[in-house]
């Protein structure tokens, strides 16, 4: 992938958006009570005047413009020791890391080089709805051979990342870090490091494509009696802390920086110096615990936003989710162990001190960080600069999570995936969704183009944690009109059917 810096605001062409249409019905199923409008209205497409009005009203006088080149492509990879055949960007993984500042304007052209259509969501950007990336929803496939270019303000600084909204694509190579620098941060760290945890199959015995359509065959009844989502022969990953099933698919390997644990990626640093760990959670089906072993993570930020700063042991980070902390290099080398919930299984970036021996990382070590507390993101309180104002909400929607039905259906509402369907909100209103987890497994929930705040006081977030028979409340104020996708992080809960567009209307 190749990268250049411009300040060029030149028009760029692109392809036609999809426009959507325009009358959008509320129905009984959507669980919601609205004061203040009737929720019947006319949609806010995309492709709108009033998109375009906001994404203006971002735009800094003389802001800075990058650009980028990002080649999807099939690769042949080492993923430490073992090479598989799989669709990365630029050949690589992770994907080369894109960082910009606050403000920006971001220029991506995406040429795709894959034997299937494709696109890119730029997870946890306020972005313009029509950058969002979601074929069907707010643009069309890229094609076989074809390329798109994404262009968008980005407002919020915080460490994001990116992927296709196109099938399960998510769970091949295709992702990679979007760090977002301010210029106000760096009083308290040395240096920093990007880490990318990951679940990893493609390529080894199966595809993403071949387990979703085993799945979707097998379903509940063609299980044998075993666990949802088991295949034969496989015994399903369980957690206590998740409260009961920890993920759908076995998975051979676990990665950080798309290493496995045998070889796994090693950082020069020195004794004393501060490291700021920015954490990205782009697995398709598992959680991780994370820590430091012998020495305390200081949490300073979530899905790119602040928090007030709480020192923990080990942190769990779901699918989708992204944390920030920083950590004090003891004198020895040590590991950023990153240990898969309810599976054997972990990987590992070695942070190595000068002249210090080895790091070998053994099985107590990893039973001494599954004994240590673990803090919950979701626990966290935001840094009062970022908390949102508290009021009574405008219009509250309710998300009954289900599944799996018949045939592998994971539900919102008792409904799959419908993107002339929707949950009818107006700009300005203050925004309540209630996720109602009526099923025996955990779904992080992802909001597009938002950041919601976790009630009760907690952090600002676009992906949270629902735990099995627990309901979680999240508030955002409706600030970017369009039409936006929330769902389950598990890519494959997603794409049988659980997800849900927050649709502004008129």
């Amino acid at each position: 992938m190749g990268m250049t810096t411009s300040d060029s605001r030149g028009p760029i062409g692109r392809r036609s958006f999809l426009r959507l249409g325009a009358g959008l019905a509320a129905t009984a199923g959507l669980a919601a009570c609205a004061s203040g409008a009737d929720p019947a209205g006319k949609r806010i497409a995309p492709g709108s005047p009033r998109v375009a009005e906001v994404e203006r009203a971002r735009r800094l006088a003389g802001a800075r413009s990058t650009s980028v080149v990002l080649n999807a492509v099939s690769a042949r990879v080492d993923l430490g020791g073992v090479e598989v055949q799989t669709w990365a960007y630029g050949g690589q993984l992770p994907g080369r890391e894109i960082r910009v500042r606050r403000g920006e304007i971001l220029k991506v052209e995406l040429k795709n080089q894959l034997p299937e259509p494709t696109s890119i969501h730029w997870h946890g950007i306020a972005l313009r709805n029509d950058m969002d990336g979601v074929p069907g929803l707010t643009q069309d496939d890229i094609g076989v051979g074809t390329s798109f270019t994404y262009e968008f303000a980005v407002p919020d600084a915080g460490t994001y990342f990116f992927h296709p909204h196109s099938g399960v694509q998510l769970d091949r190579g295709l992702y990679a870090p979007l760090i977002v620098e301010d210029p106000d941060d760096g009083a308290d760290y040395d240096t920093e490091l990007v880490i990318v945890l990951d679940d990893w199959l493609d390529g080894v015995d199966r595809t993403p494509d071949a387990v979703l359509q085993e799945l979707k065959k097998n379903g509940m009844g063609g299980m044998g009696g075993m666990d949802h989502g088991s295949m034969p022969g496989m015994t399903m990953p369980k957690s206590e802390l998740l409260g009961g099933d920890a993920g759908d698919v076995t998975y051979p390997h676990v990665l950080a920086n798309g290493r496995t644990f045998r070889d796994p990626q090693a950082i020069e640093a020195k004794a004393g110096q501060r490291v700021r760990l920015r954490l990205i959670n782009a697995a398709a089906d598992t959680a991780f615990r994370v820590g430091v072993p012998g020495s305390r993570l200081r949490i300073t930020h979530t899905d790119g936003f602040p928090v007030q700063a709480q020192e923990a042991d080990v942190v769990l980070i779901g699918m989708g989710e992204r944390l920030d902390a920083v950590v004090t290099v003891p004198a020895g080398s040590v590991p950023v162990l990153a240990v898969a919930e309810g599976r054997d299984q972990y990987a590992q970036v070695v942070l190595r001190t000068p002249a210090a021996q080895p790091v070998v990382v053994e099985d107590g070590l990893v039973k001494k960080l599954m004994a240590l507390p673990v803090l919950m993101p979701a626990s966290l309180r935001a840094a009062e600069r970022v908390a949102l104002p508290v009021k009574q909400p405008d219009v509250v929607h309710e998300l009954v999570l289900e599944g799996p039905g018949d045939r592998y259906t994971w539900t919102i509402n008792g409904k799959v995936y419908d993107p002339n369907d929707g949950l009818p909100i107006r700009e300005g209103q203050q925004v309540r969704l209630r996720f109602d987890n009526r099923s025996r497994m955990f779904h992080p929930m992802h909001l597009h183009g938002h950041t919601f705040q976790v009630r009760a006081d907690g952090p600002r977030k676009d992906t949270v944690l629902v735990l099995p028979g627990r309901s979680t409340e999240v508030d955002f104020k409706a600030d970017n009109p369009g039409q936006w996708l929330t769902h389950c992080h598990n890519i494959y809960h997603g794409e049988v059917g659980m997800m849900s567009v927050v649709s502004y209307v008129e």
